[in-house]
């Protein structure tokens, strides 16, 4: 009998969850997710400034991608309540999945409890591992020098990203660290690299068991630069974001779909532009898939072609 394949996907917000709505449904995989929680906007901002609890809105997201089935709980877990007037205040704007797991965390006196408990509820297929259990505030140094504070405004400024860091020492889940140890394979992405997946990296433990590990690591690019993070990236500049901050790179998965023009166009008129190589030879692995799909004129990653890539890589 063949021994399991132990999968980690690194990162947070949609692709990560994207990536895990594929890989779920392999055969002879153990997959984990270590997700950030250096979120500070919208609902997830919030409750962790009310209730002192680690940001979960990108667990959230990876808790549905990877529930056994679309259930109607799994579907409300992404309900938001309108907030008509924009007044912030009860639960207007919330997710029902962020109030659930508050109040799970407080039920059970842990963050981490209460994520494996309602990914239980859930049928959850894999493990969801907070990347720490300590409330943190990512910050960004700009090219100019300049220090943002909070990952929510870290796009927002017209500058370039020199590194991501946090102000205080962040201590990993022992779980994450045994999660990498034991790792044969490692995905970072897809998703913003410095808000979502580096948020993750540069906890030291986290950074050091992914220099140390034997797996390989794989970076799943993204199709599209993201406006005030990566204007004007190559595949090569995303690559060269996770080495300058200690995240080891062994291949890069790249979607060589053809973008219709005209989805091409809108995402110009919002300042995204396609993520194109631009160097022929490599210190690591370039594997062009088709991985896209196009629907109403937005680019997304087709979970069934990255379902179809990770069996790929799986079996090599």
């Amino acid at each position: 009998m063949n021994k399991k394949q132990n999968i980690v996907i690194i990162g947070g917000g949609h692709g990560q969850a994207a990536i895990c709505r594929g890989v779920k449904n392999l055969s002879d995989v153990n997959i984990s997710a270590i997700v950030t929680v250096a979120d500070d906007g919208g609902s997830t901002g919030r409750l962790r400034r009310h209730f002192h609890i680690p940001a979960m809105g990108d667990i959230r997201n990876v808790m549905v991608a990877l529930a056994e089935s679309e259930t109607m709980l799994s579907e409300l877990m992404d309900y938001r309540f309108e907030d008509p007037d924009g007044s912030g205040q009860d639960v207007s704007g919330h997710n029902l999945g962020n109030l659930i797991l508050t109040a799970l965390t407080q039920q059970c006196g842990s963050f981490l409890e209460a994520v494996r408990t309602f990914g239980n509820v859930l049928r959850v297929r894999g493990d969801i591992i907070p990347a720490t259990t300590q409330v943190i505030t990512l910050y960004a140094r700009m090219d100019d020098g300049v220090i943002v504070r909070g990952e929510a405004n870290i796009p927002n400024i017209s500058n370039h990203i020199r590194m991501v860091f946090y102000d205080t020492d962040v201590k990993a889940t022992p779980e994450a660290i045994r999660a990498i140890e034991n790792a044969d394979l490692i995905i970072y992405g897809i998703g913003s690299v410095y808000t979502s997946i580096l948020p993750n990296v540069i906890i030291p433990e986290i950074r050091e068991a992914l220099q140390r590990t034997k797996a390989e690591r794989i970076y799943f690019c993204n199709a599209m630069t993201q406006p005030g993070e990566t204007d004007g990236f190559s595949v090569e500049d995303h690559v060269q974001a996770l080495l300058d901050h200690g995240a080891p790179v062994d291949a890069v998965l790249v979607a060589d779909d053809e973008i219709p023009e005209e989805i091409v166009k809108h995402y110009e008129e919002t300042g995204s532009k396609t993520v194109r190589l631009e160097q022929k030879n490599h210190p690591y692995r370039i594997i062009e898939r088709n991985l896209l799909c196009f629907d109403n004129g937005l680019i997304r990653h087709d979970p069934e072609k990255i379902r179809a890539a990770a069996q790929s890589l799986v079996e090599e």
